[in-house]
């Protein structure tokens, strides 16, 4: 795998805030190769560290993407919400951000029994079908599309397992996380300093409370996707 350079400034690394971990109380002792001080009663994060395995991140989801790979984006708490969207959508990677369904890869032969049924509803009410219903069975099928589209809608495009998976927070998404370990399917983890780096394939320490940490990690991840989708383009 070529490395190249991603832009990744430590400074505006700073400004982010992605060296902020949680207090020196809530930690994982694996983590204290990935800290370098105690400041005010929280750990700082080694940005060295996160400088390089965002670039190694960075490097891996390129060659994946210029080989035509599909990508899924994971992060449900409220401050990941819509900066996962907006990185999936730019990405136009596949994305969980409300709710992990517990099985929704391991299981896989339901989940895709239920984005079947959620392509035919959409269809139905595309064709205007729903309109000639009875009032209550037209709200019956219109809450299923709107319970379908919360927890599916991110993932309905996906036809298949995805070949990568990044996840922002490794403690809140942990049961996604180990049905990609299940499955045998490469990881790339955002994780703060309460968090096991052993775990995922490549992990990134950073900030998993911060918006702005959140959304910059992100934003290099997708940047370098969408240069490898363009050398698939041009070189398919």
């Amino acid at each position: 795998m070529t490395r190249r350079y991603w832009n990744i400034n430590l400074e505006e690394m700073m400004e982010a805030g992605v060296h902020f971990g949680h207090g020196t109380r809530k930690w994982n002792p694996r983590m204290s190769p990935y800290i370098s001080a105690k400041c005010k009663g929280i750990h700082i994060i080694n940005l060295t560290r996160t400088a390089r395995f965002l670039s190694e991140a960075c490097d891996l989801v390129f060659d994946a993407s210029s080989r035509g790979k599909q990508f899924l984006i994971v992060g449900t708490k409220n401050k990941a919400v819509d900066s996962v969207a907006r990185a999936a959508i730019r990405a136009r990677c596949h994305y969980v951000n409300k709710k992990w369904l517990g099985g929704m890869l391991t299981n896989w032969s339901t989940t895709e029994t239920r984005l079947h049924k959620f392509r035919d509803l959409r269809m139905e009410q595309t064709a205007g079908r729903l309109a000639r219903l009875p009032k209550r069975d037209a709200a019956v099928v219109k809450r299923q599309l709107s319970h379908l589209q919360t927890y599916l809608g991110g993932i309905k495009y996906m036809t298949g397992l995805p070949d990568i998976v990044i996840i922002v927070d490794q403690q809140e998404e942990y049961t996604a996380l180990r049905e990609c370990i299940t499955l045998g399917i490469p990881t790339i983890c955002l994780i703060d300093t309460n968090c096991n780096p052993d775990l995922a394939d490549i992990s990134i320490p950073a900030n998993d409370d911060a918006i702005a940490s959140i959304r910059l990690i992100l934003t290099k991840l997708v940047f370098a996707i969408c240069e490898g989708r363009s050398s698939y383009i041009r070189n398919p």
